[in-house]
């Protein structure tokens, strides 16, 4: 069996032994039952809940469009004409921001802009990136429930009418992504992003892929949403080709949750036993860009994995490691197991910057041995973090048979990033 793993912009192939176990996102085989241009028309023309677009802009003086950055395969040049057309038609004289979400991520490159937005929205539209660090910028709303301050971009705070774009997959720690997000962590404040990201709430077994209901961080998120008013949203579903699928508009809660629950079916699975060595990826370009980013896919296969199985990743790494804070915890720690213990204790008020993103993948590197198959330029970043590298899929394949043995067992979930993995039927191998 041959299988094809998501990498930068091509993919790797992978030839399976019979009897590995492929788990799929039921996306690949959706069909779209219109083009992406009509189901976004339909779903502005039949909001989940509340009022149209045109209805909720007439009468407000100025309003802010939530839009994603370069690290999300949101189709914003889809996405945002409708919208600002919307918006102008519910009121001429509306005075329009872009505020770029990049939560703790760094602010785009004009070339990334124009590759998401297009030439014509640059030119036309005023855009801001938002600075979770720029304290001049940012107005305190209230405490969330977890107890972390909510400060938030005051572009955000200030308008009459928040709405923001955005799309919806499955998320190795909020259950989703989308909906709620644009605020919490896209334009708040740092300190903010760290409360919501603690410790304590990562460590909550209900803060995994695919699971809303008594996820703490989903829950803080929400909150942040209904503080800062947030009063539309537009999101879609995209296949795994990433082309839209379906879109959901209206309400924020109520829009995404409807988002969701169309989509939990089509990219949950559960793999019949746990297996000796799992094969992911992080969905190719833009999402396995850095190791950071490419922990989502890992956490994808270790919810998959037996215990002490080894982890084989797929992710180009181009752009480095993704995160200064990331990397140096890695690098210079004494050793996975004794930095997952001194996280554990760190309290919510002294989160440090991806801490989370820290947390998950010592945990997983206490449990698994991981290989990265990246480009030749992050071999001596992932040697830096204390991770293995190999040049090629082959000769990852080659280390993880040699460990675990020729009649291993095999899963292989060619985009990590698009399922959430139930826990195995049969978790333990029989001897």
């Amino acid at each position: 069996m041959r299988i094809r793993i998501p990498y930068g912009s091509s993919f790797l192939p992978l030839d399976a032994p019979e009897g590995a176990e492929l788990l799929l996102s039921g996306l690949h085989r959706l069909q779209p039952a219109a083009a992406p241009e009509e189901l976004v028309r339909r779903a502005m023309e039949t909001p989940v809940a509340g009022p149209k677009l045109e209805s909720l802009a007439a009468g407000k003086r100025s309003a802010v469009i939530l839009c994603s950055d370069h690290t999300r395969p949101v189709p914003s040049r889809l996405l945002l004409p409708p919208l600002l057309r919307a918006l102008r038609h519910g009121n001429p004289n509306l005075e329009i921001q872009l505020l770029v979400a990049t939560g703790c991520h760094r602010p785009s490159t004009r070339e990334e802009l124009a590759q998401k937005f297009g030439e014509d929205i640059l030119a036309q539209e005023r855009l801001v990136q938002h600075d979770c660090a720029d304290e001049a910028r940012l107005v305190t709303l209230g405490t969330l429930p977890s107890g972390a301050p909510l400060r938030i971009n005051a572009l955000a705070a200030g308008c009459d009418l928040l709405l923001a774009e955005g799309f919806i997959e499955p998320h190795f720690f909020a259950g989703f992504s989308g909906g709620r997000k644009s605020v919490l962590p896209g334009v708040c404040a740092r300190e903010t992003v760290l409360g919501n990201h603690c410790a304590a709430f990562i460590a909550s077994p209900k803060a995994r892929a695919g699971c809303l209901e008594g996820n703490p961080i989903h829950e803080d998120m929400e909150a942040a949403a209904r503080m800062a008013k947030l009063a539309y949203i537009l999101n879609v579903v995209l296949d795994g080709e990433k082309r839209v699928a379906a879109a959901f508009a209206g309400e924020p809660l109520q829009a995404h949750r409807a988002g969701c629950d169309f989509l939990l079916p089509y990219c949950r699975v559960q793999p019949k036993r746990a297996a000796d060595i799992v094969v992911s990826s992080n969905g190719g370009a833009p999402l396995d860009q850095n190791i950071y980013q490419a922990v989502k896919g890992l956490s994808a296969a270790a919810a998959a994995a037996a215990p002490g199985a080894v982890l084989v990743l797929c992710a180009s790494c181009a752009d480095g490691h993704g995160g200064e804070h990331f990397f140096t915890a890695l690098r210079d720690c004494a050793s996975p197991e004794d930095l997952y213990r001194r996280i554990l204790a760190v309290p919510q008020g002294q989160t440090r910057p991806d801490q989370w993103q820290v947390q998950i993948l010592v945990k997983i590197l206490r449990e698994h041995r991981v290989i990265f198959v990246s480009e030749p330029a992050a071999a001596p970043l992932l040697a830096q973090m204390k991770l293995e590298y190999a040049q090629t899929l082959e000769e990852a394949m080659a280390r993880a048979y040699a460990q675990k043995g020729i009649g291993a067992r095999l899963c292989v979930i060619p985009d990590g990033v698009a399922v959430a993995v139930e826990p195995p039927q049969e978790p333990t191998r029989e001897e």
